[in-house]
């Protein structure tokens, strides 16, 4: 028995859940849809509701071929809830999940699909504030693309803004996955288009390496460096890619392309990749003070979250899915800002390889000292031992012409 929302709809299965609600495959009256039922705390919010509401004429006007469209908005009792177009496919996060890492012409195909979506959104004034492979959907029924991709279409538009109110979240609160976090974010300044961007490039980042440019270890840590590091090459790319990626992830948003421009310059790129296996790099350690940082929140009693699963409104509790990738975090003092690593980001490096300085580099490195010590100390027992047997030898057999160097003739 299917579950009614609204007088129109009827929601059948669960299909995956977040930290915003649930969402299910549901009926219409024009076939089936997908219906992103909002948690109970979130519907019960009169002003989040009015938002809802103020908001529909953008959530329901934007239309493009790489953006899940938003059919329908019900307000029914405590059922909030937003009818979109139902994508036959899965999300990039599980696809992720299963091969840790694409193709490079496959993971460009779907990142310029979805520069071309966020291209149409900024056109129309919405920007999304949560670009992450979670909220990338892959259409299965689609038309395969460069590199065997599925056609890529972004959902959530709009969700992180509305749930991002005044009253839930003062100035001094960050709402965001903070792997995907801009600078400007962290800094407590308004979000823009190009946060967008800056997170669409980390998502290419994490599709080719494997691991996102700034993640890993304590939330806080992460924050940290999207501020005060720059990005670490990725070993194997071609040079203008990995340039395009360098510009898009700039700490100025005013050097970043808009998302018509990175549609193109991906787009541009496909051929010089074609063929490209995956990369084979290792993610970096976490740094020594950042493992500090985290045995300190252990030691706390807190959990230590290595993809910020905490909850999209403080207070509220977690969704049973590991998609619950949001985070509420207070926004970090200058201070704090300037307190951390300034340089390169953590290296990525050949597969086996120890990064510099990490706590496998560092064991490995004393083994080494270790071999190292060890040998010189035969090779000087050795070198003593020869010099021993060579003196004992001439001794024995030394006679007055074989001394002749070694002291001056007499006058």
């Amino acid at each position: 028995m299917g579950r009614k929302i609204g007088s129109r709809y009827t929601a059948n299965q669960i299909l995956g859940r977040g930290s915003a609600g649930t969402v299910w495959l549901g009926e219409g009256p024009d076939g089936p849809v997908a219906i992103k039922l909002l948690r109970e705390d979130l519907a019960s919010d009169q002003e989040l509701v009015g938002r809802f509401v103020q908001e529909r004429t953008a959530l329901l006007g934007l239309e493009h071929p790489n953006v899940v469209s938003v059919r329908d908005l019900v307000v029914d009792g405590n059922d909030l809830a937003l009818v979109m177009d139902l994508v036959r496919g899965t999300d990039l996060r599980t696809r992720l999940d299963r091969d840790r890492r694409l193709a490079p012409e496959a993971a460009v195909a779907i990142v310029a699909d979805v520069a071309d979506g966020l291209a149409a959104a900024h056109a129309a004034g919405v920007v999304h504030r949560d670009v992450k492979p979670e909220n990338i959907l892959l259409d299965m029924q689609g038309p395969l693309g460069p590199g065997g991709a599925h056609p890529a279409l972004l959902t959530d538009f709009g969700v992180a803004k509305l749930i991002d109110s005044p009253r839930r979240t003062r100035a001094t609160k960050i709402i965001g996955t903070p792997d995907y976090l801009a600078p400007e974010i962290v800094e407590g300044l308004p979000p823009r288009a190009a946060v967008d961007i800056y997170a669409l490039a980390t998502v290419l980042y994490e599709l080719l390496a494997g691991f996102t440019p700034f993640g890993g270890g304590h939330p806080g840590a992460v924050l940290r460096r999207h501020v005060t590091e720059t990005v670490a090459p990725l070993p194997g790319i071609p040079d203008e890619l990995w340039q395009l990626l360098v510009q898009c992830l700039a700490k100025a948003p005013a050097s970043r392309l808009r998302a018509s421009e990175l549609g193109v310059r991906l787009r541009e790129l496909l051929p010089l990749l074609a063929g490209m296996p995956p990369l084979d790099v290792d993610e970096p350690d976490v740094e020594p003070a950042e493992e500090a940082e985290e045995a300190q929140t252990v030691s706390a009693g807190e959990p230590v979250r290595r993809r910020g699963a905490v909850p999209l409104v403080p207070g509220a509790k977690p969704a049973d899915s590991n998609r619950d990738t949001h985070t509420s975090m207070r926004v970090p003092g200058p201070d704090e800002l300037a307190g951390g690593a300034r340089g390169t980001a953590r290296v990525p490096r050949a597969a086996g390889a120890p990064r510099p300085g990490s706590a496998r580099h560092r064991a490995v490195t004393r083994r080494r000292r270790l071999v190292l010590g060890a040998a010189a100390v035969v090779l000087a027992a050795a070198a003593g031992v020869g010099t021993w047997l060579a003196t004992s030898g001439d001794d024995a057999g030394a006679s007055p012409q074989d001394t002749r160097h070694s002291a001056p003739a007499s006058p």
